[in-house]
C-alpha cells in the first residue's frame, strides 16, 4: 500500500444524509445563522420538546381529543420530509386530526421556535438546514465545489427533500450516481417516495440505466416465483433476476384451515429443517405486522424452542440509556430543555413544573448553574442536589477524558436506576459498555451526535433471564427483514387484509407498495420458501369464542403466479378419525331414533 492512500481516503466521506449534514453544518453552518454547537434531538427527545410546546399552549386542555405528541410529530416530520402542505398531509394521512389544523399549525410555528431559542435541531431540521446551506449563494457554491463524485445507496428510500439536495449538490448530475431497486420501495410511512428512482432519467436526462439481474442469493425456482410476484407491478424498471443456482425445489404454497393449523405446519417444518441441518439462526419466520406472530411465539415457548424477534427498542431509545445521556446533553448545551427536564425529574420531590421553572431560570441566566446553588430543594433531594448541580457544572466545563466523564455520571446515577426501573444489573451493565464506547471519540459532542444518528441495535432495556442457547429462530416482520437473508424463509398470513394490509388500501399507490414489501418477504429465501394462507381467522385474542372469518388467498399470488409454487392444503389439526365401516349400521339406528323422535314433537 503506497504511502499516499491513507491520505486520499481521508478525502472521502461517507454516512448516512444525517450524518453528513451534521458533519456539514458543524463546519458551515454559522454562514446561513446556525449555532455550531447545536445539540440533535432523537425521536423520542424531539416528541418531548413538542409535548412541552403542546402544553404550554394548553392544546391538550380542551373539551376534545387532541392528538398526541407521537401523531403531532408524526404529521411534522411528513410535511417536512415529503415536503407537502399541512392540509393535504392531514386530508390524506391523518384525516382524523383535520379539525386540529389551526391548532397544528400554531403547535408547529412554536415547536419551530423553541428549537431555535434552545439551539436543538431534530432529525429533520439537519436535512432542512443541509437544503438551505446549499441553497444560500454562497455557502452552497462552495460545498458544490467540494465533492468531485456523489454515490447515493438505497435510493428507493428516499424523500422528496433528500433528492431536492441531491439536485442542488448535483444540479446537472454530473458525477452522481445512484443505487437502488425499485421493488423494494417500501418506506413510504418514512415519507420515502419510489418517484426518486422512477423518475431519476426524468430528473437527468442523459442517465446510464445499469440493470443487475444476477442473483446470488436464491435458487432459480424462487426467483421464478418472485420474477411473476413482481411482473404484476403496472410501473417498474423490468429486470429479470437469475441464478446459475438451477437446483432446488418449488417454492411451497400451503392453505391452512386456520391460524392454528398454520402455526403447527410452520413449527413442523422448522423442526423438519434443523433436524436436516439447517440451524434455527438460518431460518426465518417473516409477517406484515407484529403481532401476527403472537399464537406462534406461545407455541414456541410452549415447545421450548429459542426465538429471537427483530423490532423492539433501539439501544438509544431505552430509558436508562437516555438519561445518561441527558446529564452529557444538558453539559453540552444548558438550553436544552428536554434533557434538563428529564435528569431533574430522578430526584424526589421535584416535579414537571418545578423542573421546567428550574430550567428557565438556567436558560434565563445563560447557563450559568450558580443560579441552582441558590436554590433550595426539598428535603427529599436536599442530599443529592448539591451532588446533581456540581456534576452538571463540572461537566459543562470538561472538554476532554470523555470516559471519566461518564465514569462520573455513572456513579451518581446508578444508584438511581434500582429506584427508577427494574432488572437494574443489565442496564448498569449498559452504562459500562457506553464508558467503554466513549474511549473512541475525541469530544462530547462528536459522540452524542454519532450514537444519535447512528444508534447500536441491542438492548437489556427489557432484560429477563439469560438464554443459555447459542441457537434461536428469526421472528421479524417484513420490514425489519429488508437486506437479511436465510435458506428457509416462512411468510405467514398472504391473505388479503394482512397482505396486503387492510389499512394500506386506500388507494393504488399504497397497494403497489404492499406488492413490493410481498416481494421483499418472499426473496429473502436462499433455499426454502414457505407461503402460507389461513383459511380461517377466529376473532380471539380481543375475544374468546367460536366467531370467525373466511380470507381470501392475497392478491398477489393470482393463477399465473401460483403455477410457480407447489400447491398443497394441509390436514385439519383436529380432524376427525376416518369412520368405521361396521358402525354402520348401528349408526342408522341411532339416526332413525332421532328422526322419529323429533317427528314426536308435532304428532
Amino acid at each position: 500500500m503506497s504511502s499516499s492512500r491513507p491520505a486520499q481516503a481521508t478525502r472521502v466521506w461517507g454516512g448516512t444524509f444525517h450524518a453528513i449534514a451534521t458533519r456539514l453544518l458543524r463546519r458551515y453552518g454559522a454562514s446561513i445563522g446556525l449555532d455550531p454547537n447545536f445539540t440533535i434531538h432523537d425521536r423520542a427527545d424531539s416528541e418531548d420538546l413538542l409535548n412541552v410546546v403542546r402544553t404550554d399552549l394548553g392544546l391538550a386542555r380542551t373539551d376534545k381529543r387532541f392528538p398526541k405528541k407521537g401523531t403531532c410529530m408524526a404529521i411534522y416530520s411528513r410535511c417536512v420530509n415529503a415536503r407537502e402542505k399541512l392540509p393535504q398531509v392531514l386530508q390524506e394521512r391523518f384525516p382524523w386530526c383535520d379539525e386540529w389544523a389551526e391548532e397544528l399549525k400554531q403547535l408547529f410555528d412554536a415547536y419551530v421556535d423553541r428549537k431555535e431559542a434552545t439551539a436543538a435541531l431534530d432529525y429533520d431540521d439537519l436535512l432542512l438546514y443541509w437544503h438551505g446551506l446549499l441553497a444560500d449563494p454562497t455557502g452552497g457554491e462552495s460545498l458544490r465545489k467540494r465533492f468531485d463524485c456523489v454515490l447515493v445507496d438505497e435510493y428507493q428510500d428516499t424523500n422528496r427533500l433528500q433528492a431536492e439536495i441531491l439536485v442542488q449538490l448535483c444540479p446537472e448530475g454530473r458525477g452522481l450516481t445512484v443505487v437502488g431497486d425499485d421493488a423494494q420501495a417500501i418506506y413510504s410511512f418514512r415519507a420515502a417516495t419510489v418517484r426518486n428512482i422512477l423518475d431519476f432519467p426524468k430528473q437527468y436526462p442523459g442517465t446510464t440505466i445499469v440493470r443487475l439481474e444476477q442473483n446470488y442469493r436464491s435458487t432459480s425456482p424462487i426467483l421464478a416465483a418472485t420474477n411473476e410476484v413482481i411482473r404484476f407491478s403496472p410501473e417498474r424498471y423490468p429486470k429479470d433476476l437469475w441464478s446459475h443456482r438451477s437446483e432446488g425445489e418449488r417454492p411451497l404454497l400451503v392453505t391452512c384451515e386456520s391460524e392454528d393449523d398454520q402455526t403447527e405446519f410452520v413449527v413442523r417444518k422448522i423442526l423438519e429443517h434443523r433436524e436436516a441441518g439447517v440451524d434455527l439462526r438460518r431460518q426465518a419466520v417473516l409477517f406484515r405486522a407484529s403481532h401476527h406472530s403472537i399464537l406462534l411465539e406461545a407455541e414456541l415457548s410452549r415447545r421450548n424452542i429459542p426465538f429471537h424477534k427483530y423490532g423492539g427498542l433501539k439501544f438509544i431509545e431505552t430509558a436508562h440509556v437516555k438519561d445518561l445521556m441527558a446529564f452529557l446533553r444538558l453539559a453540552e448545551n444548558p438550553r436544552d430543555l428536554v434533557s434538563g427536564t428529564r435528569l431533574l425529574g430522578f430526584l424526589p420531590g421535584i416535579g414537571p413544573r418545578k423542573a421546567r421553572q428550574l430550567m428557565d431560570t438556567l436558560i434565563g441566566a445563560g447557563g450559568n448553574f450558580q443560579v441552582w446553588r441558590d436554590w433550595r430543594p426539598p428535603a427529599a433531594s436536599a442530599q443529592r442536589w448539591p451532588n446533581l448541580v456540581e456534576l452538571v457544572h463540572d461537566l459543562s466545563r470538561a472538554k476532554g477524558d470523555l470516559p471519566g466523564q461518564i465514569h462520573r455520571v455513572r456513579k451518581f446515577y446508578e444508584p438511581l436506576v434500582a429506584e427508577l426501573y427494574d432488572n437494574p444489573r443489565p442496564r448498569c451493565r449498559d452504562l459500562e459498555q457506553i464508558e467503554q464506547i466513549a474511549s473512541r471519540y475525541a469530544d462530547r459532542r462528536t459522540m452524542l451526535a454519532d450514537i444519535t444518528l447512528d444508534p447500536p441495535s441491542s438492548s437489556q432495556d427489557l432484560a429477563g433471564p439469560p438464554l443459555l442457547d447459542d441457537d434461536y429462530l428469526v421472528l421479524s416482520t417484513i420490514h425489519s427483514a429488508k437486506g437479511l437473508e436465510w435458506d428457509a424463509v416462512y411468510v405467514l398470513h398472504a391473505a388479503d387484509g394482512n397482505i396486503p394490509s387492510d389499512m394500506a388500501t386506500g388507494n393504488s399507490e399504497e397497494i403497489e407498495e404492499e406488492r413490493r414489501l410481498f416481494y421483499v418477504a418472499l426473496t429473502r429465501a436462499k433455499n426454502s420458501l414457505v407461503v402460507c394462507h389461513p383459511l380461517r381467522y377466529y376473532h380471539y385474542p380481543t375475544t374468546f369464542s367460536d366467531r370467525h372469518g373466511y380470507a381470501q388467498l392475497t392478491r398477489f399470488l393470482p393463477e399465473i403466479a401460483k403455477q410457480h409454487f407447489h400447491c398443497c392444503v394441509t390436514s385439519p389439526s383436529d380432524a376427525a378419525a376416518p369412520p368405521d365401516p361396521q358402525s354402520d349400521a348401528a349408526a342408522g339406528v341411532i339416526s332413525a331414533r332421532i328422526r322419529q323422535g323429533t317427528k314426536g314433537l308435532w304428532a
